[in-house]
């Protein structure tokens, strides 16, 4: 304990955690004093004991993907007879179930579709929101540069273009670890790092809001997970863009990454829960620039999102409609908005239905 016990110091003084700061803690075994530290901060940042979520469902517009990340389940190559784009009356459908269950937004993510051109995202994102009344929190940064690649414009032109048809809001999709030696491995074909924070600042300077998100619990290092924080915390500083930070365990079913690590053991393992705790309550005292940490339910299931809620996080996330990705990896929780609201109430805190900006819509 006494050699995080300066660390820990730091937090409770407001002083800023350095990167050396916050390995020294990965690696520390004191879980709960870490912990508590993070349930302070979160205090601090969110002091009426609200947790909130959202009612949303995941679109997965096409599963065509040109990039070759060993750890996704869920994409095809192009020509792959189970490759899809979905139709529009498909899309109507579950926006108009969304809608009648009460949901506010359509997390949008898809592959790397080369058929798929600017005027298809345009028309997406405006008939979600015009006919639906729904938010689009939509498209990677990894989808966003790709578009821009195929389309030959800038980064800032393709979001001027997506601004105008409707988009607000971007989400982190496609972190993983922002590292390029990570990312050269496990994600071919898809954005490096500085290309990741182009795209996310652009946005933002563009007065877009966007999230973070990390993908750990394979390949990199515990240094690397926290030279991600740090990056992301460098970020947020020139714009103060990130409404929140998510994070969550490779999911390895299905996955020629997943298969690669059962071969050796020895070198590689997946996360834990401890880890999964651990890492947010890190998060959230590095990230002292980003309001929310959110909860994944989806990887961590329910009960241990619960235990979550004292580590850190102040945000149940989506109840998540429809998921495909994650599930095609092997990983098929389900919350529905009762639930989440009793899930919540059941940690200790006041449930509150939010929109994709953090707004509040309903108490409960």
């Amino acid at each position: 304990m006494a050699e995080i016990t300066p660390i820990l110091e730091k937090v409770y003084e407001g002083k800023r955690l350095t990167f050396e700061d916050g390995v020294a803690l990965l690696k520390s075994p004191h879980l709960l004093e870490i912990g508590a530290a993070a349930d302070y901060v979160r205090r601090k940042l969110h002091p009426d004991n609200t947790v909130t979520f959202i009612i949303d469902r995941n679109i997965n517009y096409t599963n065509v993907c040109v990039a070759q990340c060993s750890f996704c389940a869920f994409k095809r190559n192009v020509g792959d007879p189970e490759g899809y784009v979905l139709p529009w009356e498909v899309i109507d459908a579950k926006c108009q179930e969304l809608k009648e269950q009460g949901g506010t937004q359509v997390l949008l993510q898809g592959g790397l579709n080369p058929a798929l051109k600017l005027d298809y995202y345009q028309k997406l994102i405006d008939r979600i929101q015009s006919k639906w009344g729904l938010t689009v929190h939509g498209f990677s940064p990894a989808e966003i540069w790709y578009l821009a690649k195929i389309s030959r414009l800038s980064v800032r032109d393709t979001l001027l273009a997506l601004k105008e048809a409707g988009l607000r809001s971007i989400p982190g999709g496609g972190g993983e670890i922002l590292d390029d030696r990570v990312r050269s491995i496990i994600g071919k074909g898809k954005v490096l790092t500085d290309q990741w924070f182009e795209v996310m600042e652009t946005a933002q300077e563009l007065g877009m809001n966007t999230t973070a998100t990390m993908m750990y619990g394979h390949i990199e290092t515990l240094e690397e997970r926290v030279m991600t924080l740090i990056r992301i915390r460098e970020s947020a500083d020139k714009y103060h863009g990130y409404s929140a930070f998510i994070h969550w365990d490779f999911q390895p079913e299905n996955t020629a990454l997943g298969e690669e690590m059962a071969r050796h053991p020895d070198k590689y393992h997946l996360g834990t829960g401890l880890e999964y705790l651990k890492l947010l309550a890190v998060a959230r005292l590095i990230l002292d620039n980003i309001p929310n940490l959110q909860v994944s339910w989806v990887t961590q299931g329910p009960k241990l999102a619960q235990v979550a809620l004292h580590f850190g996080a102040n945000d149940f996330g989506g109840t998540m409609m429809e998921e495909n990705v994650v599930s095609a990896a092997g990983t098929t929780y389900r919350v529905t908005p009762p639930e989440a609201v009793r899930l919540i109430r059941d940690a200790g805190f006041t449930p509150a239905k939010r929109d994709t900006f953090y707004n509040i819509l309903e108490r409960y």
